[in-house]
């Protein structure tokens, strides 16, 4: 039994299929085949049963994986004391983003980022919430930048600032001529969302109730798969939509004349770090923080008068 041979049982339990398995390993299918092979016949013990597509792991290969998971975060822990006390910054780092922060967050931090730290790998994926929880939780992912709080006992969450939603309204709406807005001034038969699974589209309907509001509306069912969607429907065909700080301050002069802010207190969005409970390249993660804070606007890490709006 060795590390490579632990790797590959956990490849093939995240994947569900030994080809993908093998490319994620960067071994051929017939190697990694082969070792897992050794390896069941080592233990006595079927890990995973091939008859069925996708792979399923055996009820006796279950609690073999979660074993080897133990063993490799381990092993991987030792790797990362050493680092850190010869104080180097190094290894790939796996991170997941939704794609309602990736646009106007990644400009932000990611050229200094790899600049300052030359020998960190960092391999970027733009996903949604759901995914990312659980990619995080079968190892896919080392850290995800979502918006919190998830929920999850087996996620570690690090909230670092606070997005304040913002609406952004076409000039025949009522609420354009306001200097403050209301969640009930929203009139949501002219509100422009997200598509299902956006983590911003449960957050938009828990303000105030716009959910129960929506429901009642049933003629109403555009839905948007991107913020810049949602900015160019209100600009083409009037309405209104909801949008976070920092896509706000990605508009241009002339669209910023039609944002108007919430009367205090506003509602905000907690965007986090959040990592698996028994993560352990720490060092990594605690650099990434650190670099994206340096680039936000003080005024959303400040403590002040928030109104967190859950995502369910």
């Amino acid at each position: 039994m060795n590390f490579q041979q632990l790797e590959y049982i956990v490849a093939v339990d995240t994947y569900r299929h030994f080809a993908t398995a093998a490319e994620k390993c960067f071994v051929t299918q017939p190697t990694l085949s082969m070792m897992i092979h050794k390896l069941e016949e080592e233990l006595g013990a079927k890990i995973f049963d091939r008859s069925k597509q996708p792979v399923v792991t055996t009820e006796i290969g279950k609690p073999i994986v979660e074993q080897a998971r133990i063993i490799l975060k381990e092993s991987a822990l030792l790797k990362e004391l050493v680092a850190e006390k010869k104080g180097s910054v190094a290894g790939e780092l796996k991170v997941g983003i939704i794609p309602t922060l990736a646009p106007y967050l990644l400009p932000l931090f990611v050229k200094s980022f790899l600049k300052k730290y030359p020998l960190v790998r960092l391999a970027i994926t733009e996903v949604r919430t759901e995914t990312i929880m659980e990619q995080l939780k079968s190892g896919v992912l080392d850290v995800g930048i979502l918006v919190t709080p998830l929920g999850d006992a087996q996620l570690t969450e690090i909230p670092m600032f606070y997005e304040e939603f913002m609406v952004y309204a076409a000039k025949s709406e009522p609420v354009f001529e306001k200097k403050y807005v209301l969640a009930e001034d929203i009139d949501v038969k002219h509100l422009w969302l997200m598509e299902e699974g956006h983590c911003m589209r449960s957050q938009i309907l828990n303000l105030c109730e716009l959910r129960k509001q929506v429901r009642d509306h049933e003629n109403f069912h555009y839905e948007a798969g991107s913020i810049e969607t949602l900015v160019r429907m209100v600009e083409a065909n009037a309405g209104i939509t909801i949008l976070p700080e920092l896509a706000a301050q990605d508009l241009s002069a002339r669209q910023q004349k039609m944002v108007r802010h919430f009367k205090d207190p506003a509602p905000v969005r907690e965007v986090s770090v959040a990592i698996h409970r028994h993560y352990v390249k720490r060092k990594l993660v605690d650099v990434l923080q650190e670099e994206i804070l340096k680039h936000i606007p003080a005024k959303m890490k400040e403590p002040r008068q928030r109104e967190v709006v859950q995502i369910r």
